[in-house]
């Protein structure tokens, strides 16, 4: 696709999205886990030009995570990581939102917790704090919670405990590393899921044959970036297909075709993770290319095209 100049007279509502009771500038919004560590990184993060940020996830208390190396490059945009779920802890924590909140785009905080009661006090603060949205890490592949994700009665219980607790929408983070993924996105929209979120990283470990040894600290962690594509745009297809809830998509998006292939598939959004070892430039990049597939296609609005490939299904 062929950049245009500039966005001047480019309608606003070309990029423009809404799902779930928000309005996103355009579907783009910051993963979790990337950078929004801090009020000050979301707000730098929403400058660049994002739709929407996510918080990094954010527990009851404050966990220190595991040792280095914890992330690691193992191919060409594609990074095995094992931080280990730090935060600082809710208590902490809130006092980032305000500052992100200046940003102006919708600010959304990943939860998790050891007990869907945990998860429910968690996603109180953060809604006392202000925020639009609460995403729930269930799928952290190096971390507990990822039992949570794997378990479609667990999925279901620990929803409906935080859904009964808050009134803003809740993004459910799905666990790739199961059997039956559409099973356990249909357990959160039963629990009451007001989307989901897929996918998370996916189960890896690289080994240092000159150690002898693994090379994260934890051993084993995550993959992300170019790699998981596929397989992320598979999953978005099917539970687009199954669920009723918006699906937000995630893994190895680094250009505006990405993007494209990823609403085709049914995704009401993208989440943007790896792809920042490039910097923020990208966001820029990104949204100039999906300006140009709407103009060279007559699309007068981003968000028609979700969906779109099923359609041509037989």
């Amino acid at each position: 696709m062929s950049l245009p100049a500039s966005t001047e007279n480019v309608p606003s509502s070309l990029l423009h999205v809404n799902f779930c009771g928000i309005s996103f500038q355009n579907p783009l919004i910051l993963a979790s886990g990337i950078l929004g560590t801090s009020g000050a990184l979301l707000k730098k993060a929403a400058s660049s030009g994002l739709g929407g940020v996510t918080t990094k996830s954010v527990g009851p208390r404050p966990r220190y995570g595991y040792l280095n190396p914890s992330v690691i490059e193992i191919g060409p945009g594609t990074c095995l990581n094992a931080v280990g779920l730090a935060n600082p802890g809710i208590m902490e924590f809130v006092s980032e939102i305000p500052a992100a909140k200046a940003s102006g785009v919708p600010i959304i905080m990943s939860v998790f917790g050891s007990s869907g009661e945990e998860y429910k006090r968690v996603a109180m603060a953060a809604q006392d704090a202000g925020v639009d949205a609460i995403e729930m890490n269930i799928s952290c592949p190096h971390a507990k919670v990822s039992s949570i994700g794997a378990s479609a009665k667990l999925t279901h219980d620990t929803v409906s405990t935080v859904k009964n607790s808050v009134k803003i929408p809740i993004f459910v983070k799905l666990n790739p590393n199961v059997t039956n993924l559409i099973e356990i996105g249909m357990a959160a929209e039963d629990g009451g899921a007001d989307a989901v979120v897929a996918i998370n990283t996916i189960r890896g470990m690289a080994i240092d044959i000159h150690a002898r040894k693994p090379i994260l600290f934890n051993q084993s962690g995550g993959v992300s970036g170019k790699s998981i594509k596929p397989m992320a745009v598979k999953a978005v297809f099917d539970l687009y297909k199954a669920l009723s809830i918006p699906v937000i998509g995630c893994g190895g998006i680094f250009s505006a075709e990405d993007v494209v292939e990823f609403m085709l598939a049914g995704a009401s959004a993208v989440q943007l993770g790896t792809v920042f070892m490039h910097g923020w430039e990208i966001v820029d990049s990104i949204k100039h290319g999906l300006i140009a597939y709407c103009n060279q296609y007559s699309i007068p609005s981003i968000g028609k095209i979700i969906g779109k490939a099923h359609e041509e299904v037989v």
